[in-house]
């Protein structure tokens, strides 16, 4: 089956100087860059109604518009995957996902993944934008996902993302001793010389804000409550990091494993073995897209994480 995809939007100023394809790409965030570049190939993503090269640079204040054939994704294979589904209708699905799972199928990862299992689930979605998935966790950060079920409800969700309507509280376990709650302001980019991870980069980054607080304090660690205002790439490891807290287990962003000053052998080998950065999306809120009513879900830590407090706790109590 084909949908046919109309969107148009005006490239921001202060996108000046970037590449046609990478404007598209933060323009239209529901489509991979490969495809948005198939699209200005074929002449149906065009620059003020005429066709582009995906490598030339704009200026600004130009019109993109995309009309454009959507097929089905032939590709990727339904699997018999189980879900955590907290919440199904019509419309959309908000799904708890667990640690391990990888969310969209990529190099390496062309199987097993949530869209598999989604495509089993319910084989109409095949027919949707990334099988209705509008945002991502990382494959090893646990939590609340929202996908849709409809092209009406896709491009609803995608737009209260990008008005930033979407409520998003996360829960993690950081590294170092907190004094209150507070904010990280700081644009967010890819690392000038790792490409595969994100950074803090001042000049180039895109806005990314993260305000956090402190639900418990213990001997060199903390128990955090975070909160997005945006939702760019590894936003709320980046950040941590970028204000020397790392999260616990994060092998991309949190370096080599040093034991903290002041807790136990035992602790410490607890906090080696943990093999993923502490992070789980506790709580999601958004207005449905069918009803306009505001719905929210929560979803527990999961017992990797419930562990690691438990011992956390015990170390800071000895």
């Amino acid at each position: 089956m084909t949908t046919i995809i109309e969107l148009s939007a005006l490239v921001p100023q202060e996108c000046r100087g970037q590449r046609f394809d990478q404007i598209a790409a933060n323009l239209f965030p529901d489509y991979s860059r490969a495809r948005l570049q198939g699209w200005i190939k074929a002449g149906e993503l065009t620059v003020n109604g005429a066709a582009a090269k995906a490598k030339d640079k704009l200026f600004g204040g130009e019109s993109l518009v995309l009309k454009a054939e959507l097929e089905s994704e032939q590709s990727w294979q339904a699997e018999n995957i189980e879900l955590d589904i907290v919440h199904e209708d019509d419309h959309l699905m908000v799904i708890n996902k667990p640690a391990g799972l990888v969310v969209h199928p990529a190099a390496g990862n062309y199987t097993g993944t949530m869209v598999n299992a989604l495509l089993h689930h319910a084989p109409q979605m095949a027919e949707l934008p990334r099988a209705g998935i509008v945002h991502r966790l990382d494959k090893d950060t646990t939590g609340l996902m929202m996908v849709a079920k409809t092209l009406a409800a896709h491009h609803n969700l995608v737009s209260q993302l990008q008005a930033r309507t979407v409520s998003r509280e996360y829960e993690a376990v950081a590294i170092g001793q907190f004094t209150g709650p507070g904010k990280v302001n700081a644009p967010i980019g890819r690392h000038p010389k790792q490409r595969k991870q994100m950074a803090v980069v001042p000049h180039s980054g895109k806005p990314a804000v993260t305000h956090y607080s402190v639900l418990q304090r213990y001997t060199r660690h903390a128990h955090l409550r975070l909160k997005l205002e945006t939702g760019r790439t590894h936003q709320i490891r980046v950040h941590m990091a970028h204000i020397n807290h790392p999260l616990v287990g994060d092998p991309v962003y949190g370096g080599r494993f040093k034991r903290p000053a002041g807790i136990s052998p035992h602790l410490a080998d607890v906090l080696r073995q943990f093999s993923r950065q502490a992070l789980h999306a506790a709580e999601l809120g958004l207005v449905h897209p069918a009803t306009g009513e505001y719905r929210q879900w929560s979803a527990p830590l999961p017992l990797d994480m419930q562990t690691l407090l438990t011992e956390l706790e015990q170390d800071h109590e000895s």
